[in-house]
């Protein structure tokens, strides 16, 4: 069975963000995937400190929830990461999350799917979406689309469920990357993983 990790940046329980989710863990059930979300928004995650301890001992130096999601994500076939829109960007508490989780696992994280979720009274979420795929798209993390850029509108609690289109859009994520996972899982018992060249670190300053 597959399974899939939803990390929630919001610091509102049962808010829009909760909502925009729960459209997507509704599709993934049915379709006989598990899937677990974990509220992070409201937890005190400070951030990184480039201190390369996780190097040394396998983990983050401090020692709290990110630690405990770094084997649900190794376990996981694909990461959902959602997040309110604050100034054109992601919860800062989300961003010191997801730099010390994909930073402090040593974990080969190639053909896990991503998604990330954005939700906004307004504007933003394009800015805040791009932002949020970036953690995909340095880790060899196919990016799982819908029929439009994953968002959902809503400024009070409760009213990103008005957002018809919004919600749809979550669905449709749903089932796409729910087929990634299984045609990735498909093509690995066929072909394996892509071949890995050795890392080439080029660096400008000498």
């Amino acid at each position: 069975m597959a399974k899939v990790l939803i990390i929630n940046g919001s610091p509102r329980v049962g808010g829009n963000t909760s909502i925009a989710l729960n459209e997507m863990v509704k599709v993934f059930e049915a379709e006989g995937v598990e899937a677990e979300v974990v509220q992070i928004g409201n937890k005190d995650i400070r951030g990184c400190i480039a201190c390369a301890s996780c190097k040394k001992n396998g983990k983050c130096v401090f020692d709290d929830v990110v630690n405990e999601l770094a084997p649900k994500f190794e376990e996981a076939d694909g990461l959902v990461v959602a997040s309110p829109v604050y100034f054109a960007s992601a919860n800062a508490t989300l961003i010191a999350c997801l730099d010390r989780l994909f930073y402090s696992t040593g974990f080969d994280k190639t053909m896990k799917v991503g998604a990330s979720v954005v939700v906004a009274r307004r504007g933003g979420l394009s800015a805040t979406f791009d932002e949020l795929n970036k953690y995909f798209t340095i880790s060899g993390m196919p990016v799982a689309s819908s029929q439009y850029w994953n968002s959902v509108h809503g400024r009070e609690k409760g009213q990103a469920e008005q957002d018809a289109e919004g919600l749809q859009t979550m669905r449709t994520l749903a089932r796409n990357m729910t087929f990634l996972m299984k045609s990735i899982a498909l093509g690995k018992e066929k072909y394996g993983l892509p071949e890995k060249e050795e890392w080439q670190p080029t660096h400008f300053i000498r």
